[in-house]
């Protein structure tokens, strides 16, 4: 096998595996370094970044865009995530340096309130408190969610309790009963 025939083979080995979705070149090196030698993974990588497949800022970018849009999490671990994935540090910090953090807990706890809907005020903030921790939020942030969640899931119960008791038959006045 010539080196041409190498280098094909590994540059159609790392475009399948950018196929999924975008990755890191710390990624597709750790992949390719898998079947191939360093050499040919250094130029399949320079020609994959020269041709615009392989870029650490734009996948950053999306990266975050997919998180805040999908599994909200906080600022920190979407960063942690980054590095994890091999993105330096410096980009995984311009990445996030947008996001908003009372927002993204807000609705990370929108999703799990459904859940707690039923439950008292201390089992609720317990329990959405430990949710929005292990999505990275510090305590000040998650204390200002869980007030607002609970404070609309309560408005909810409220008006929920209004409009059906006008609609029970018991609260009728006897003047307008057919019974008299």
């Amino acid at each position: 096998m010539n080196d041409s025939e190498a280098f094909k083979r590994a540059n159609s080995a790392a475009i399948r595996f950018l196929s999924y979705r975008a990755r890191s070149e710390a990624e597709v090196r750790t992949r390719l370094l898998r079947r191939f030698p360093s050499e040919l993974v250094n130029q399949v990588l320079a020609t994959l970044t020269r041709q615009g497949l392989i870029n650490d800022s734009e996948f950053a970018i999306l990266w975050k865009q997919s998180r805040d849009n999908h599994r909200p999490r906080s600022a920190f671990l979407i960063q942690r995530e980054l590095r994890a994935k091999g993105v330096s540090p410096d980009l995984a910090s311009q990445a996030v340096a947008d996001l908003d953090e009372a927002d993204a807990a807000y609705r990370a706890g929108q999703k799990y309130v459904r859940r707690l809907r039923n439950l008292g005020f201390q089992k609720f903030s317990s329990r959405l408190w430990a949710h929005l921790g292990r999505r990275g939020f510090n305590s000040s942030t998650s204390r200002n969610a869980v007030t607002r969640l609970w404070a609309e899931c309560d408005q909810q119960i409220d008006s929920s309790l209004r409009t059906e008791s006008t609609e029970l038959p018991f609260f009728e006045s006897s003047e307008d009963s057919e019974y008299d």
